[in-house]
């Protein structure tokens, strides 16, 4: 018997070449670092602005995430 009869009702579920996800994958992996390093490091010597407002926006997230800001 043949095992390449199609299931009635079965999705076929395409394939997306690693070519066309690699730069998607490269982006959001680069927003992920600079959105933890808003999180976690904005605060004393490797700040970027100047000031206190990056920290009082992400106050809470810190503590959520296990961050001691205090």
């Amino acid at each position: 018997m043949s095992q390449t009869a199609a299931v009635p009702g079965a999705v076929e579920i395409p394939s997306i070449p690693l070519r066309e996800l690699a730069p998607w994958a490269l982006f959001f992996g680069l927003l992920s670092v600079l959105v933890l390093f808003f999180i976690s490091a904005d605060q004393g010597a490797v700040s970027l602005p100047a000031g206190n407002a990056i920290h009082e926006w992400v106050h809470d997230g810190r503590h959520l995430m296990g961050y001691p800001c205090h």
